[in-house]
C-alpha cells in the first residue's frame, strides 16, 4: 500500500488582494445620498489601521440599492483615497450576466485593482450557467477575480468541482468562502492555488489553518487592527497569539454580525464613533432601533469598546 504524501502549496506568499480585507459599508447622507467625502475618510480610517485590501460595494456596500453610477463613484473615490497603498477590490456581481460584466468592465477603467464576483442570486442557475457567468466575466476584463460563495444569499452554492474547473481561469485567482462547508474548502485548497478568504468572520482562524490566505470581513469595520493582528499570527506560524486574538474578536463578532444585517450595525456603531456622520442605509434595509443598539453596546463593552 503506497502511503499518501503531502502537496506542495504553491499559493503567493503575498496575495494580490491583500489579506485582511474590510468589506467597507458605503456612507451615506440622511437623505440616502452617497456620502464619498465619508467613504474616502473610512477607507483611509481602515488601511491606516491594517487593512491591505478593501472591498468596495460588495454586500456590505449595499450594492443592489446602488445606481451603477453611484457604484463607479465608490470604485473612483477608493482608489482615490487608498489605491496606491491598498488593493480596491470592486462588487461588480449581480445575478444578470451582461450587467456585471458592464459594470466590471468599467470599474477595471477606474483602476481598480480586483474584482469581487457573487453567485448569481435568485435565478438558481446550474452549476453549468454559473461557471459560464463568471467566464463571461472574466473573459471580458484582465484584472484578478474574487469569486463569492455565500449560499445564505444566492440560494446556489458553487459546487467544489465547479470551482476547481473555474480556477483554471488565468483571472480567476481568490475565492472568498462563505459556505461553511469545510469538505467543500479542503478540496478546494487541495486541488487549486487559489487564494481563499474566510467569508465569515468568526470562521478566519479555523479556514486559515486550512490555507486560507486570510479574510474578507464586516467586524474589521470595528477591529482593523486585531483583526490585522489575527492573520498576521495564523500567516507566521503564531498559533498562540492568533488563538487569542480569535477569542478577543468574539464579542465583535456578536455585536456586528449577531443583532442585525451586518451592513446596519456596522453602520450603527461607526455612526456612534464619529467615523461616519451617518447610520443611513437603504430601504429596505432600516437603521437600527434603540433596543437594537442597547444589544450591540452590551457585546462590545465586553471587548472594551464604548461609545
Amino acid at each position: 500500500m503506497t502511503e499518501l504524501e503531502p502537496r506542495p502549496i504553491s499559493r503567493t506568499a503575498d496575495p494580490v488582494l491583500g489579506t485582511m480585507v474590510p468589506a467597507m459599508v458605503t456612507p451615506m447622507h440622511d437623505d440616502g445620498s452617497v456620502d464619498l467625502d465619508a467613504a474616502q475618510s473610512l477607507a483611509t480610517h481602515l488601511v491606516d489601521r491594517g487593512a491591505d485590501g478593501l472591498v468596495v460595494t460588495g454586500t456590505t456596500g449595499e450594492t443592489s440599492t446602488l445606481t451603477d453610477e453611484e457604484n463607479l463613484e465608490m470604485f473612483r473615490a477608493v482608489v482615490e483615497a487608498v489605491g496606491s497603498r491598498a488593493a480596491v477590490i470592486a462588487g461588480t456581481g449581480t445575478n444578470d450576466t451582461a450587467h456585471a460584466r458592464h459594470l466590471s468592465i468599467q470599474a477595471q477603467k477606474l483602476g481598480v485593482d480586483g474584482l469581487l464576483l457573487v453567485t448569481p442570486y435568485y435565478n438558481k442557475p446550474s452549476q453549468a450557467g454559473i461557471a459560464a457567468h463568471f467566464r463571461a466575466i472574466a473573459d471580458s476584463v484582465d484584472l484578478p477575480i474574487m469569486l463569492y460563495d455565500i449560499p445564505g444569499r444566492s440560494s446556489v452554492p458553487i459546487a467544489a468541482r465547479t470551482i476547481v474547473d473555474l480556477a483554471e481561469h488565468q483571472n480567476i485567482v481568490a475565492l472568498k468562502d462563505a459556505k461553511g462547508d469545510l469538505q467543500s474548502t479542503t478540496t478546494v485548497l487541495a486541488k487549486t492555488d487559489l487564494d481563499v478568504y474566510s467569508g465569515d468572520d468568526g470562521a478566519t482562524l479555523p479556514l486559515m489553518a486550512l490555507g486560507a490566505v486570510g479574510v474578507v470581513s464586516v467586524s474589521a469595520h470595528i477591529a482593523p487592527a486585531l483583526y490585522r493582528t489575527l492573520v498576521d499570527a495564523v500567516r507566521a506560524g503564531d498559533l498562540e497569539t492568533a488563538r487569542a486574538a480569535h477569542l478577543a474578536l468574539d464579542p465583535v463578532q456578536r455585536a456586528v454580525m449577531g443583532h442585525l444585517q451586518g451592513a446596519v450595525a456596522a453602520k450603527a456603531v461607526l455612526a456612534a464613533q464619529g467615523l461616519i456622520p451617518t447610520a443611513a442605509v437603504r430601504l429596505p434595509l432600516v437603521t437600527a432601533e434603540a433596543d437594537e443598539l442597547d444589544d450591540i453596546r452590551a457585546d462590545l463593552a465586553e471587548a472594551g469598546i464604548t461609545f
